[in-house]
């Protein structure tokens, strides 16, 4: 299992409760989850399309298309996993700012 970086991955999600998100396909434009390949884990988010629920974490992908939130980074829920509710929610690849290497204005390089 690796951690898998791409750009340009998004789908839908209708997950509810603290559970496994069942991916519902590419959102045009974007590529699936599948890029991702079977087994490997990546940096997420899932955000829901109305109201103010979302989460960035890291996520293991399986086929077909199923992504498990295992480690919770950040939230609406203070840091924990979120209880969504029904609805539909954007899920995506991202690169968390606490993971994140740059340059200050001082160029010093800083990690999180």
């Amino acid at each position: 299992m690796a951690l898998i970086l791409k750009d340009r991955v998004k789908e839908t999600t209708t997950v509810t409760s603290t559970g496994t998100a069942t991916l519902l396909g590419a959102v045009a434009g974007y590529q699936s989850f599948s890029a991702i390949g079977s087994g490997n884990t990546c940096y997420y988010a899932i955000v829901a399309q109305s109201g103010s629920d979302w989460e960035v974490g890291i996520g293991t992908y399986t086929s077909p298309n199923q992504l498990s939130r295992d480690t919770v980074l950040s939230s609406s829920n203070s840091g924990s996993l979120v209880n969504f509710s029904a609805g539909t929610k954007d899920v995506f690849v991202t690169q968390p700012s606490e993971k994140a290497v740059y340059t200050d204005a001082s160029n010093i390089v800083n990690t999180s």
